[in-house]
């Protein structure tokens, strides 16, 4: 396939929805794998919505996700600009051509005039559509004299530039489109109104704006969602009207709430506790805050590997898949006609799934800006005794630095528990300051009347062992139980409770080697002190 250029053109109105996120991301996955270009074309034809941060929050998005765009506003600008607020100058050009051609016509009719017409519609059970059934007895340069169009025009009255959809008698009453992922599709052009082209505000609408544009950038295959499906029939005439060739069209199904019925949005999100924007987004004029993907803990390769999920498959079991190996994967002929229903526990399973992808170094690298907000701020409320952990925390100068080979220890051993980086800390807390309370249902349940004279025999056992190994450590331990002939529960449950401060954590005997003798034996004095 030669010269494949694709868009992705979003409206700067607020945060980009995880909708125009896979959006981008099937453009972007179509453009690569065929050694295309993927664009960024920022469409702000509607100034009344504009939001001045959403711009730079969609470009910010899109570098998070790892798919940039290879043109746009401020980056190659082969065919800029890239803003439609900056083009506009070259669309009524367009539209004076189609009126030239008699493919469009100026309408002057007043909004009064049209909620005139629409009510006088309704009470008749009619609805009312401005086309070829009425466009002769409206107000517009097919009902008027040319004289009085131009005398309009020089008085400034306001009109507005509508498409010519049907003639009658003159045209072909079907437009047929191949769409790549729906088939054939078709639809009667009899049915259809004269869309608004252009606006009295000297704004092109979407419509002829998109068009022009796909044009000028040589965009060959159109990829959006479905929701422009009803828009179709429109750009194709246009095409026509114009004498282009019409890039390929390709909708894509809805991502779906994830009861399964309706379009996804920001309040399904709200509702069930999950975010449906990539970051966070704080909406300047109320001061809200939405969540973000990227704020939430996911990892940018694990919301990616979701959303490609969502409405397009391999054709095969496979569900983890690298950028680099989707871009070679990915068709537009696989994507699903029917929409695909969104679930937040799928998209955490996806994150746990590239966490254990994750080198141990790498994840260690990840905790320890946590790790640091933690120590530290507990440090501030009561000194840590470093010589107690000197493994994993030990200030120098006036620099805060942490063993890496201590927190790579400790990321293995609990990073199969976790599903975001985040959750290392109440896993593994205890890896780095004793325990200063003790989880009330254990502490009832396992520390009986005799436990205390247990722990203090256990800390002689401990206090004997000079390899000071998870093997050793556990081998004359249970050794020592076994003498005793109890039961091992009666040790082991209190012993890690005194370690840990409740009933979690890895293997026993490995927190006692990776926090070492002196802390073992100092968590199980101060457990009998206090328990």
């Amino acid at each position: 396939m030669n010269n494949v250029r694709v868009r992705f053109a979003p409206s700067p109105t607020g945060p980009l929805h995880i909708g125009g996120v896979r959006t981008a991301l099937f453009n972007y996955l179509f453009a690569k794998k065929h050694s295309g270009t993927f664009i960024l074309r920022i469409e702000d034809t509607d100034q009344t919505r504009y939001v001045a941060n959403a711009e730079q929050y969609i470009i910010d998005a899109l570098n998070w996700c790892n798919i940039p765009f290879d043109e746009g506003p401020g980056k190659n600008e082969k065919f800029g600009p890239y803003r439609q607020s900056e083009r506009k100058h070259i669309y009524k050009k367009y539209a004076e051509e189609l009126i030239a051609k008699g493919k469009a016509y100026y309408a002057f009719d007043t909004a009064e005039d049209l909620d005139f017409h629409r009510k006088d519609h309704e009470e008749k059970g009619k609805t009312f559509i401005y086309n070829w059934h009425n466009r002769e007895k409206l107000t517009n340069s097919i009902s008027l004299s040319k004289e009085e169009v131009e005398k309009r025009i020089v008085n400034g009255d306001n009109y507005v530039v509508r498409f010519k959809m049907y003639e009658p008698e003159s045209e072909n009453e079907i437009i047929e489109v191949n769409d790549i992922i729906r088939g054939n599709v078709s639809f009667k052009k009899e049915i259809l109104d004269d869309k608004i082209l252009f606006k009295s505000d000297g704004m092109p609408t979407y419509h002829l704006a998109n068009i022009v544009d796909d044009h000028l950038m040589e965009i060959s295959h159109v990829i959006r969602g479905e929701e422009w499906l009803p828009s179709l029939p429109l750009h194709i005439a246009l095409y026509e009207a114009f004498n282009w060739k019409a890039p390929e069209f390709a909708h894509l199904p809805l991502i779906l709430k994830p009861v399964g019925k309706g379009k996804l949005s920001k309040r399904d999100g709200d509702k069930l506790g999950f975010p449906v924007f990539p970051l966070e987004y704080k909406n300047e004029a109320t001061g809200e805050i939405s969540r973000g993907y990227k704020e939430d803990g996911y990892f940018a390769d694990a919301f990616i590997n979701m959303l490609a999920l969502l409405g397009w498959n391999p054709g095969t079991e496979q569900e983890i898949f690298a950028l680099e190996d989707l871009c070679k994967t990915f068709t537009l002929e696989r994507v699903s006609k029917s929409g695909a229903k969104f679930s937040p526990d799928k998209t955490k399973w996806f994150n746990q799934q590239y966490m254990m992808l994750k080198t141990d170094e790498e994840l260690a690298e990840f905790f320890v800006p946590i790790l640091k907000k933690h120590v530290i701020a507990n440090e501030m409320k009561q000194p840590l005794e470093v010589e107690r952990l000197p493994r994993c925390y030990a200030p120098r100068n006036d620099n805060e630095e942490f063993n890496m080979e201590y927190i790579t220890k400790v990321v293995s051993s609990i990073k199969e528990r976790a599903t975001f980086v985040y959750d290392f800390w109440d896993l593994s807390s205890f890896f780095f300051e004793a325990p200063t309370q003790y989880d009330e249902k254990a502490a009832k349940k396992q520390w009986k009347e005799d436990t205390s004279e247990l722990m203090k025999e256990l800390i002689s056992v401990i206090s004997t062992i000079e390899d000071f190994t998870s093997h050793t450590i556990e081998l004359i331990v249970k050794e020592w139980i076994t003498s005793k002939e109890i039961g091992f529960g009666k040790v082991m449950q209190p012993f890690r409770l005194s370690l840990v401060g409740a009933m979690k954590g890895p293997h026993l005997f490995d927190i006692a080697e990776m926090i070492g003798k002196e802390e073992t034996l100092s968590r199980i004095k101060k457990a009998i002190d206090t328990l």
